[in-house]
């Protein structure tokens, strides 16, 4: 990970006397290519010397530029030599932390792009690279702004992919979380500058407007008319020329590359509106559209701006991910002493020392010591798995009871984590694309819009060629597209107003749509059909102590631990008493513990611990779906404690009034599969598997959509992050993981699962509303 920190949103300008900090030429004159270098933003000449530094820097070797004895070589003002600087990307040292590798000589990458606005780009820069020979796959998302390619690196390098990229007109680089913060802080800054110009200019312009329609009704005086016409276009010539940059730069892009996406239209009527407008000014004759231009840049850039800020939040679920797996490890030298050293250094084979509380750097599996790990953060399983000598362990788990050794298997790209971030990425640029029916309709009224103008306009040339142009314009201006744009957001707006004060957290405006057409909703168990949380079901005695002397005696001698099965038992136990005082107490990681109540020896304990102290307690528990702990008094079996996670209270009468609905509920989940089917027949669901992986959940999910499903996921764990990403809408409880979260277009935020069939009656309503506002603004 990167750990510079650049505030690139504050560069300015260069300026003529200034020489590239990587080349030594000088910059040319307005260039804004930089980078943060020794503590400070340098100049750079080109996109190229800019891409090399970042990459020096990122990856650890800053002193290069400290003690070089001369400048690095200058890249050409050609694409060909962009290339050879971003060859830098095809050595090995830099792709350890974002290439993954796969069979054979197939390579993996994320990558962030930069100047992607709308979907037409995306489709472009899709289109451009697959045709590459040696592409694999290459697929963007366009709410996060990221891309998921794999390429044969015998037939393409990295590098070639990244400057075909760069030829067509956008910027691409390894995905980096701290880098893309400061894209989004640059863009963002960018973008508010932009709107306070147009809405500060908005607000004048309106005022003389007011004054102007109040004069045509009431009396107003010639000049004081004409005043006020040069005030406006005196006003609105900085919204156009600084502000409406936003829309003009990427119309051109798109008419360079001979495609048509939604800012040509309302880069057209804006210059058409601006420039009829300021010809009636110098003229003195025909009509000004001033405040119609200010109010369009306006309202769209605020748009703009709430589009962004949802997509910088649609991006940080990744970046959480990966935060879960520790940036130092504690390798163990052959002298056996401990070595601090970053995770992503770690090799195959190294042994590495895991601290009670620590979270585990990579994959591998435990050469020494005994303990447990809890997985909630991966899994959402509120039971912490034991761990001995041979066991497994995943990267950004954390150990804690004892100190663990483990020998590294897997680093870098190749653990569980950053395969579950890939399956994050892939299952969201693949979401089937049930885009806002404004956008569908808006892109094809364009090209009608086009064609009205020209066939109207043609037709007053013939009429009257003195009224053509402005009757051009005023068709522009009146139909722009942005009204059918806005028509969609006024609903969405108030839709989710209405959903977040009923507990209901909208973070993805397309969510409306798919609720609204779901057919089938698929359950995690854990966490989300249940509180999360163990609790004791029932004490079943095997001697002659009673259940209640059982649970008092188990809970006083658990009250030292902070184990969740040990914490459960603890809590029944206070129901019936104070606890007794316990002696000789002695914890037995991953299996239990023993001391001593009342002047008895006692035992709390797994099927492992009672082998080991040669206690018999030999049952069959394989049929039973609540998780078992052993008691035993003075070496002899005296009870089992049966524990299990309650099932939520609204959960059964939500999942009858989905099925009232029209929706087929179903139930994956990672635990136990005798659990998941116990669970499922009590809440009346016929489909439920359990034993699953997150990759098996999502193939269960692409397999109903691929019969034509549209599926609503809850859930609440990391394992259901890529599961949540696949499905056409998804849903979170606020109180599961932050990935979870991060993951989903809707958030309950009240943990009610009553407010499932909720939100889908209500998004059934919003939808219809759409369609109604979007018929009102044709007319």
């Amino acid at each position: 990970m990167s750990t510079v920190a650049v505030s690139e949103e504050k560069y300015t300008a260069a300026t003529e006397e200034e020489t590239c900090f990587h080349c030594g030429l000088p910059v040319p004159p307005g260039s804004t290519f930089h980078s943060h270098v020794l503590g400070e933003d340098r100049p750079m000449c080109c996109p190229g010397c800019q891409a090399v530094a970042d990459a020096i820097v990122e990856n650890g070797m800053e002193d290069y530029y400290r003690h070089r004895t001369e400048h690095g070589v200058r890249p050409a003002d050609n694409m060909s030599r962009m290339l050879e600087e971003l060859s830098v990307f095809d050595r090995p040292e830099m792709q350890k932390s974002f290439v993954a590798n796969r069979e054979g000589d197939t390579r993996e990458a994320s990558l962030i792009l930069e100047g992607i606005v709308c979907s037409a780009c995306v489709w472009l820069t899709e289109r451009h690279v697959r045709q590459l020979p040696g592409v694999i796959s290459f697929s963007v998302n366009f709410s996060t702004h990221r891309a998921q390619v794999s390429w044969d690196n015998r037939q393409i390098k990295l590098s070639e992919i990244l400057h075909a990229i760069a030829a067509i007109g956008y910027r691409a680089h390894p995905y980096d979380p701290n880098r893309q913060d400061r894209v989004f802080k640059r863009e963002r800054h960018l973008l508010m500058q932009r709107l306070a110009v147009a809405g500060l200019v908005y607000l004048q312009v309106m005022m003389i407007s007011l004054s102007l329609y109040f004069g045509d009704y009431l009396g107003i005086n010639d000049q004081l008319r004409y005043f006020f016409w040069w005030m406006s276009l005196i006003l609105s010539t900085p919204i156009v020329l600084y502000s409406g940059q936003a829309f003009f730069k990427p119309a051109w892009r798109d008419l360079k590359q001979k495609q048509v996406g939604m800012d040509l239209p309302v880069s057209l009527s804006i210059i058409l509106a601006y420039a009829g407008s300021a010809w009636a000014v110098v003229t003195n004759s025909g009509h000004i559209y001033f405040d119609s231009v200010t109010m369009f840049i306006a309202l769209l850039l605020g748009g703009r701006l709430l589009e962004l800020s949802a997509r910088h939040k649609a991006g940080e679920m990744s970046e959480s991910l990966t935060r879960l797996v520790p940036a130092v490890a504690h390798r163990i030298e052959p002298d056996g002493s401990v070595l601090a050293i970053p995770a992503f250094d770690l090799v195959e084979g190294d042994r590495v020392l895991i601290r009670p509380g620590d979270a585990v750097p990579a994959d591998g599996v435990v050469y020494e010591g005994e303990s447990s790990v809890n997985a909630a953060m991966l899994t959402g399983e509120s039971v912490p798995e034991s761990k001995y000598p041979g066991a497994e362990l995943v990267a950004g788990t954390i150990n804690t009871e004892s100190p663990l050794v483990m020998t590294v298997r897997k680093v870098g790209q190749d653990t569980l984590v950053s395969s579950i971030v890939r399956l994050i990425d892939r299952a969201q640029s693949q979401k089937p694309k049930i885009s806002e029916l404004a956008d569908r309709f808006a892109r094809k009224f364009v090209f009608a819009l086009l064609g009205i103008t020209v066939v109207i306009t043609a037709i007053w040339l013939w009429i009257d060629p003195s009224k053509a142009f402005w009757v051009a314009v005023a068709i522009l201006a009146i139909t722009c597209p942005c009204s059918i744009s806005l028509a969609t957001p006024s609903a969405i707006a108030v839709a989710v107003g209405r959903m977040t004060r009923s507990g209901v957290l909208v973070t993805r405006g397309y969510a409306l749509e798919g609720l609204a057409h779901a057919t089938h909703v698929v359950f995690d168990k854990t966490g989300t059909l249940t509180d999360g949380q163990l609790a004791v079901q029932r004490i079943e005695p095997m001697s002659s102590f009673s259940a209640d002397e059982l649970l008092l005696w188990s809970g006083s001698l658990e009250q030292q631990t902070e184990h969740s099965v040990g914490r459960a038992i603890v809590v029944a136990a206070k129901r019936k008493g104070d606890l007794l005082p316990v002696t000789e107490v002695k914890n037995h990681p991953g299996r239990g513990m023993t001391g001593v109540v009342l002047g008895h020896g006692v035992t709390v304990g797994n099927q492992r611990l009672f082998d080991e102290l040669g206690i018999a307690a030999h049952i069959d528990f394989s049929a039973s779906a609540d998780l078992q702990v052993l008691i035993a008094i003075d070496g002899q079996l005296a009870g089992v404690v049966h524990l299990s996670d309650t099932i939520r209270a609204d959960a059964k009468a939500a999942l009858d009034e989905i099925v009232s609905l029209g929706l087929k509920p179903i139930i994956l989940s990672g635990d136990h599969e005798a659990r998941v089917a116990q669970m499922a027949k009590s809440l009346g669901v016929e489909l439920a598997e359990g034993g699953l992986l997150p990759a098996e959940k999502l193939a269960r999910v692409e397999q109903l959509q691929s019969q034509g499903a549209v599926v609503l996921m809850v859930g609440d764990g990391i394992n259901d992050a890529p599961v949540l990403a696949q499905a056409q809408v998804s849903m979170a409880m606020g109180g599961g993981t932050v990935i979870a979260r991060h993951s989903s277009d809707i958030v309950l935020i009240n943990d009610q699962l009553k407010q499932i069939p909720f939100s889908l009656r209500y998004s059934r309503r919003v939808m219809a509303n759409i369609k109604e506002n979007l018929g009102w603004s044709v007319v």
